[in-house]
């Protein structure tokens, strides 16, 4: 164990407990229910784009993401930049409409928006276990990924590692709330994108430029040169699947979608779309190329995974390792907070109130239960996360894969389409969630796409065929909206 490492670390995260306490005080000044969940929608456009990009940058991209690049090469970088317009997509197609409707109908979790329109609350319920469900998976991803970072970087064994990262995690998001997770992406995108960048500087220095590298990747493996990588993998239905997954399908993501209620204005809106879309860019690419570019400095990782880690203590001094390894912390960290908080809003807010609507319940009670399940879900999480998988990229991209499978079209033609009614919108989230399911579980490829590009396609034919049979000519509530 490296204490040169393991200080920087130790100052990181005692910055983000301070960010978490400093979070805590102002919640006390204001309606604590709403702070704690939305921050009181009081985000700028830097806050807001920052938040989004560190939401959806997470141990796939720090981890799994250079893990698979390393793997299959060069051509894995070039797929990963698929995800540059993700946030462009999100504030674009949801945005200003997302939040005059969350503010007109005092919405704080996803479900909320869809009770506005749909009033149904089968359509509520089912939203929810969905919800629940598939972040058991994607949640115990970032933990997996942050114990094996610990692990790789500073030697500490990966069961005590889950335990001190995971307990980290989870009582600075549960002390903190919205507030704290939305200052800690702030300051967590910026360790991110200067750890990103110089990460692949000092890959490059130490392999003797890219000249050097390319030659050492071409004997290894030619292909890794190659767009397709080695055996073709990475050919046009796997291509058309990963644009479709992790980037047009992240609309449908609720931890995104709910970063989309929370912010102050529209001029929020216009710097959110230009600062997150570069804050990604950079992040992505450098992060890809570094773990492409690291198979010529390290050859024989058998747990692709750990590449990233390795290549931060074999090419850095000590020092600035520590430094540079809160990076990938950071975007683990500040996925984990976003996830964990909507798990809790939903137990609360959807399920819980609503089996006792005529209860009236203080925001400090609610406050505190919220922060209680926080607390529970997140130790199971981490039970979870006991036995992990070698590359954790694929149940990342499975659980990503439900949540826009049910989720997409619901919440898109939810907000485009008047006519759209709960028949359809039911109907579509469960043939979604079934096909997605069923394709998954059985690796079942139509034309050799992946699972959500069919159960997407069917999610869609559904809700229109379904719409006709539902309640038509009804005034929903968001038909009176003119925004």
């Amino acid at each position: 164990m490296q204490l040169d490492i393991i200080l920087p670390l130790i100052i990181y995260l005692i910055f983000v407990f301070a960010l978490s306490i400093y979070a805590y005080a102002k919640r006390k000044k204001v309606n604590q229910f709403t702070d704690y969940f939305i921050g009181n929608r009081t985000m700028g456009g830097f806050l807001l784009a920052m938040t989004l990009a560190a939401t959806y940058i997470s141990a796939s991209s720090f981890i799994g993401g250079p893990g698979a690049a390393y793997k299959y090469g060069l051509g894995w970088v070039l797929l990963s930049m698929i995800q540059v317009p993700t946030v462009l997509l999100s504030l674009g197609i949801l945005g200003k409409k997302f939040a005059i409707l969350a503010r007109k109908y005092n919405a704080i979790t996803l479900s909320d928006m869809l009770y506005s329109h749909y009033k149904s609350k089968v359509i509520v319920w089912f939203a929810s276990i969905a919800l629940i469900t598939a972040f058991i998976g994607a949640m115990t991803v970032q933990f997996v990924g942050g114990a094996r970072l610990l692990e790789s970087s500073v030697g500490i064994p990966y069961d005590n590692g889950l335990i001190i990262f995971g307990l980290g995690t989870v009582i600075y998001t549960a002390f903190g709330g919205f507030r704290a997770s939305i200052l800690n992406d702030a300051f967590q995108g910026l360790v991110m994108i200067i750890g990103a960048i110089l990460l692949l500087v000092a890959i490059i220095y130490a392999g003797g430029g890219i000249t050097n590298i390319v030659d050492r990747l071409y004997a290894i493996d030619p292909a890794l040169l190659t767009p397709q990588g080695p055996d073709n993998f990475m050919d046009f239905p796997f291509m058309a699947s990963f644009w479709v997954l992790v980037c047009f399908g992240v609309v449908g993501l609720p931890h995104t979608a709910v970063r989309c209620m929370a912010y102050k204005d529209s001029k929020a809106v216009h710097r959110g779309i230009i600062i997150g879309t570069a804050v990604v860019t950079i992040i992505m690419l450098t992060m890809h190329l570094s773990g492409a570019l690291g198979r010529a400095i390290i050859s024989d990782l058998t747990i692709p995974d750990q590449i990233v880690p390795t290549l931060i203590i074999k090419v850095m001094p000590p020092l600035a390792a520590g430094i540079f390894l809160a990076a990938p912390l950071s975007a683990i960290m500040s996925t984990i907070n976003a996830q964990l908080l909507q798990v809790s809003s939903v137990i609360i807010k959807d399920l819980f109130l609503s089996m006792r609507p005529n209860t009236k319940f203080s925001d400090k009670l609610l406050t505190r239960l919220s922060v209680t399940i926080t607390y529970f879900f997140g130790g199971l999480l981490i039970l979870a996360a006991w036995k992990p998988p070698e590359m954790i990229i694929w149940l990342n991209l499975l659980a990503f894969g439900g949540l826009e499978a049910v989720f997409l079209w619901p919440l898109v033609l939810g907000l485009y389409w008047k006519k759209a009614n709960s028949t359809g919108a039911l109907c579509s989230m469960l043939a979604g969630a079934t096909s997605y399911t069923i394709l998954a579980i059985y690796n079942i490829k139509i034309y050799a796409f992946h699972p959500i590009v069919p159960s997407l396609l069917i999610g869609l034919v559904v809700f229109i065929i379904a719409n006709l049979f539902g309640q038509t000519g009804k005034k929903y509530a968001l038909d009176s909206t003119q925004n």
